[in-house]
């Protein structure tokens, strides 16, 4: 039993110490995935972020990023294709802004203001709404209002057209006047010259009648 005991005693005296150095090498080993768990985080967040305009941002903030670059560049040609038809009669294009996930400033909407303005004939007036007309529809992509715009042009266009055939019917009424007029002026005129010359016609043959009687 004696045996048995000193056996035990130096068992247990010497599982202590062989436990320690189990544990030491757990903690070991536990550092080391600990470390390279971090690492291997840190590297999937240096490949999911990149630097754009200077800031650090991730694959779904740089798809924001490229979008508002693409709104940004389709909302100024818009705007820049109303200025270019539009002529005199287009004012500055103003834009409106948001602030992307860089930081930076993106147009997301503009306008550019167009006068809507009838001249002094209808000729005029229909020049003008032909180029109100031209400067709506010139984006590749008009929008509800481009075509608000573009309809009041063609409504402002046909009322011009139609005040044009009405003066053009009155100048040819007058004119038709005119001619009427004139022309009986000269029926009375012609009228006026044959009784002249019948009644000298007369009198000539009267005396010479007469003449030829003595």
């Amino acid at each position: 039993m004696q045996i048995s005991s000193s056996y035990n005693n130096a068992f247990y005296i010497q599982n202590p110490y062989q436990n320690r150095e189990e544990v030491k090498e757990n903690i070991s080993e536990k550092e080391n995935l600990q470390q390279t768990t971090e690492n291997k985080k840190e590297q999937e967040k240096d490949e999911k972020t990149q630097k754009v305009n200077g800031k650090d941002l991730s694959n779904e903030e740089i798809k924001q990023v490229r979008e508002l670059e693409k709104i940004d560049r389709e909302v100024r040609a818009h705007e820049a294709a109303h200025q270019a038809a539009g002529g005199a009669l287009a004012g500055g294009a103003s834009f409106g802004y948001t602030r992307g996930p860089d930081n930076k400033m993106y147009a997301v909407e503009g306008e550019v203001p167009i006068r809507m303005q009838k001249g002094n004939t209808p000729e005029e007036t229909i020049a003008n709404a032909m180029q109100v007309i031209a400067a709506a529809m010139a984006p590749a992509d008009p929008s509800p209002q481009d075509y608000k715009v573009a309809a009041n042009a063609m409504q402002m266009q046909n009322d011009a057209r139609t005040e044009q055939a009405k003066l053009k019917a009155e100048e040819l009424k007058v004119q038709n006047e005119k001619s009427k007029n004139e022309n009986e002026e000269k029926e009375n005129s012609n009228s006026k010259a044959i009784k002249s010359y019948t009644q000298n016609s007369s009198q000539d043959y009267i005396g010479s009648q007469y003449n030829k009687s003595a």
